[in-house]
């Protein structure tokens, strides 16, 4: 079983990109911490109380463990300081694969987590640095779609989540600031996309990802 750390701008991010997979993931027995670089407040009926509230039921749900690293909302900023801070979580959790947004889009938060999470992958292997923690490396970057912008995208595989839309679904309400008191039409738009790639590979529901790296497989034995 791996470990998997997925680091998101804000709180939702993740669930949004690949709540199925994450639970997916979990079910397989992998062991899954979501690290939110920002607490994503201010937002138009947020409060930081309430975000963490929310994120705590959303990570409840998919069975996972969560922590704010803390940097300040639409102020994420791509240093050194950033880098070694989310070197430091690496190290900590140890994962054999990094999930990271798409690094095209729109918001200055997303494009910025995702160079240093990229960056945070080298740093966290160097030895005689003041990084806390034993030096490691990440096998994988894999990168999930959160993105801002209206665009379409290749990706290099899709995830069935048939089985775990409605854990993705009930994840996505429990942040009840951000997509219930607004009558926020994002989670529908969400579960079409969802519909959209599971069409692309004959399943019920899927989420799309995108890798520069190659991917190697034990085995066909899983393809759809």
């Amino acid at each position: 079983m791996a470990s998997i750390l997925v680091i998101g701008p804000h709180p939702d991010d993740q669930e949004l990109g690949m709540g199925g997979t994450i639970a997916r993931m979990v079910v397989q027995g992998h062991r899954v911490h979501l690290l939110d670089m920002t607490n994503g407040e201010p937002t138009p009926l947020g409060t930081p109380e309430r975000r963490a509230e929310e994120s705590a039921v959303a990570a409840k749900l998919l069975g996972v463990s969560r922590t704010l690293l803390g940097l300040p909302n639409r102020q994420v900023v791509h240093s050194l300081e950033a880098r070694h801070r989310v070197a430091a979580v690496i190290r900590q959790h140890q994962p054999n694969w990094i999930f990271l947004p798409y690094p095209i889009d729109a918001h200055p938060d997303h494009v910025a987590t995702t160079r240093i999470g990229e960056d945070a992958r080298f740093d966290a292997k160097l030895t005689k640095t003041t990084i806390p923690g034993e030096p490691w490396y990440p096998k994988r970057i894999i990168y999930y779609f959160c993105t801002h912008l209206r665009m379409n995208f290749q990706p290099t595989f899709c995830l069935d989540v048939s089985h775990q839309i409605e854990m993705k679904i009930a994840a996505l309400n429990a942040y009840r600031s951000q997509f219930i008191e607004n009558s926020s039409p994002v989670v529908d738009m969400v579960k079409t996309m969802g519909k959209f790639y599971g069409g692309r590979i004959g399943t019920e529901y899927a989420e799309p990802f995108f890798t520069y790296e190659m991917l190697g497989f034990g085995g066909l034995d899983q393809l759809i």
